[in-house]
């Protein structure tokens, strides 16, 4: 599970949030610039799905703190208080929503029911929300409340200019399977999985490599480690350590399979990635995943579905997922490809974003 915020965190972020609450005060000191957007407090970044988002917006919609137009905000980075917000509803200044997951008993083992009460506060007070995907849009309104204002889903998306496939290899003597995120220590379960199973998969012939980039969690990258060597595929396992979204492609590019096994994500933008380079999906059919990778583009392994525990596929169906999802590899590969050039493209989500922009200002 993932650990309650310490107490210095806690402060910090109340701390911001005030900060926030200040600037949408002080914006009426300013007068509003025709369109301009302003992100309530998010910051951008490599590392993380929000950071990433809000890097990606302003290459397109650049920040302005205090002249805004609009306020876009994200469900992760609650930094605008109730008074925040009714100021800027007051105001008549357009309010759009990104919403990814909420918080429950699986993975927080805080006060997940007063998380998801301030979360709700943007949720209900969006002109418009955008939802990562309908499982985001089905546990919005089971945990956060049925909202009036306008929802559609949108995916996340993905630069298919940059992320493409490398030219596949005929007869590659390994197949390269990659897990790439975020890993803090409660998410260690997916390297434990992970390696796991590909340690089944390899004794029951596979001809394998897997690949883990990312950034690590200390206590996850000891026990991952430990693992590694209890298992014996030291040689066959590759860290290559936390990377840069520069860096990216270059990553995908460099294996066959990306492997997915993470309970519940609500839309994942690696496995976006992943399947802009062309590489077929082996994922946990839970979440939003199942949504993103169609039939030919990746296999699906079944598992238990819950809000109150983390479940995992059993270790045998992920072996034999690996074994099998390498059986005709480049079509699969193709078809995730055609997949993400036809629903995650970014230049449809930006304009998408525009087209909402400009019509809230007209209203």
């Amino acid at each position: 599970m993932s650990k309650v915020d310490p107490v210095r965190k806690k402060i910090l972020r109340a701390s911001w949030k005030a900060v926030q609450t200040c600037g949408v005060l002080l914006r009426m000191l300013w007068p509003a610039k025709k369109f301009a957007i302003w992100y309530g407090g998010a910051r951008p970044g490599n590392i993380g799905g929000p950071l990433v988002k809000v890097k990606r917006l302003i290459q397109f919609f650049p920040q302005e703190y205090l002249g805004f137009s609009h306020v876009y905000l994200l469900s992760n980075t609650p930094y605008l208080s109730k008074i925040a917000l009714r100021f800027l509803k007051y105001k008549k200044i357009p309010i759009i929503l990104n919403q990814n997951g909420v918080y429950y008993g699986a993975w927080y083992d805080g006060n997940w029911e007063a998380k998801n009460r301030e979360m709700a506060n943007a949720w209900h007070s969006a002109d418009y929300v955008f939802c990562q995907s309908e499982f985001c849009f089905l546990c919005a309104e089971k945990y956060l409340g049925q909202r009036n204002g306008r929802t559609e889903i949108l995916f996340n998306a993905v630069d298919i200019n940059r992320f493409r496939p490398r030219d596949f290899k005929e007869n590659c003597n390994s197949i390269v399977f990659l897990l790439t995120g975020k890993i803090d220590n409660h998410l260690y379960y997916r390297l434990d999985i992970t390696l796991r199973s590909f340690a089944l998969a390899r004794s029951q012939g596979l001809n394998g490599i897997l690949k883990i980039s990312g950034w690590i969690a200390e206590d996850a990258r000891r026990q991952m480690a430990d693992l590694i060597k209890e298992l014996g595929v030291e040689d066959y396992v590759i860290c290559t350590g936390a990377y840069s979204q520069e860096d990216a492609p270059v990553i995908y590019q460099s294996a066959d399979v990306y492997v997915m096994l993470k309970h519940n994500d609500p839309c994942p933008n690696t496995v976006l990635e992943a399947m802009a380079c062309g590489l077929p999906v082996l994922y946990s059919k839970s979440g939003g995943v199942p949504e993103l990778v169609t039939p030919t583009a990746g296999i699906g392994v079944d598992v238990r579905q819950s809000f109150e525990e983390v479940c995992i596929p059993e270790v045998e169906d992920i072996a034999r997922g690996m074994l099998d999802i390498c059986e005709d590899l480049e079509a699969r590969g193709r078809a995730a490809r055609a997949r993400a050039v036809e629903a995650f493209n970014l230049n449809n989500w930006i304009n998408r974003h525009r087209e909402v922009f400009e019509e809230l200002a007209r209203n």
